[in-house]
């Protein structure tokens, strides 16, 4: 039974590495006139109250997207790559106050054009339906899929306009989770070789969550960017988030680039501890 609910952690450390990264991705994508689709395998809810109860409860929020928040307010001179992502966050939230987060649907929605289209799958039946409550009205653009975005992308890849960013992000409360989606890359590369494929994962002390990266850089991949943001030293006993990575498949070239400039701005404002730190590393074929 599912028991995960994205609320609970909505604009914590790991949403801000996960949504900066894909609003680079989407710009990418945006800067040709040719359509492409947006895909999600788990899409959750899209989009947040920070003021709700959900997500006061750990008030997750307050070491994420709040800091980061807090510093542009203040005038501290941010990235490029960071203050596209704030723009996103700052287009929810116009009179300055951070009451709303968008989920990785939600930025995407934000960022659509007229030719292009968007197709979310979620399997839990809570968020299922607050799914689409939150894009009530949103028309053709969007359809939503009731069920698992592991089996079900493959019926809709490739898709028509032959350009796509598949965002397969699990909550990885099934350790299964982490061959899925190992599979789901390579399944989906068969049938749709050039779309972005980018994958976020927890750092937990799991074993599985730790050989993710190596079992992805080992497909017969032509490009790869791994990045992970680490925010502090990990629990005492094992449990609890202590960073997150993201493995993305055909990156955009100036990708790196921009993670160059964003990597140490992230560790200086989320860390949480000394243990803090980050990876970056890419390879082309």
């Amino acid at each position: 039974m599912l028991s995960y609910r994205h609320a609970f952690h909505a604009g914590n450390h790991a949403d801000v590495l996960k949504h900066a990264v894909v609003v680079q991705l989407l710009e990418h994508l945006t800067q040709k006139d040719k359509a492409f689709w947006y895909i999600d395998t788990h899409a959750g809810a899209g989009l947040y109250a920070l003021d709700h109860a959900y997500a006061q409860k750990k008030s997750e929020f307050e070491t994420g997207i709040g800091p980061l928040w807090r510093a542009a307010a203040s005038g501290t001179p941010l990235c490029p790559m960071l203050e596209d992502y704030l723009d996103q966050v700052r287009a929810l939230n116009p009179d300055g106050q951070l009451r709303h987060y968008p989920g990785s649907p939600w930025l995407a929605w934000q960022m659509l054009r007229d030719q292009d289209r968007l197709r979310l799958f979620e399997l839990h039946s809570t968020e299922i339906q607050v799914l689409r409550d939150n894009f009530r009205g949103a028309g053709r653009k969007v359809m939503l899929y009731d069920g698992d975005g592991f089996g079900g992308i493959k019926a809709i890849l490739p898709p028509p306009p032959r350009r796509a960013l598949v965002l397969i992000d699990p909550s990885y409360e099934d350790k299964q989770d982490y061959a899925r989606t190992v599979q789901t890359v390579q399944d989906g590369l068969q049938r749709f070789a050039t779309g972005i494929y980018a994958v976020w994962y927890p750092q937990v002390q799991r074993r599985e969550s730790i050989q993710l990266p190596v079992q992805l850089k080992n497909l017969p991949l032509k490009s790869w960017l791994h990045v992970s943001l680490t925010v502090k030293h990990p629990v005492a006993g094992g449990l609890g988030l202590h960073g997150s990575g993201m493995f993305i498949v055909n990156p955009p070239w100036r990708l790196k680039e921009s993670l160059q400039e964003a990597m140490p701005v992230l560790k200086e404002l989320l860390a949480q501890d000394d243990g803090a730190g980050f990876v970056l590393e890419a390879e082309e074929n």
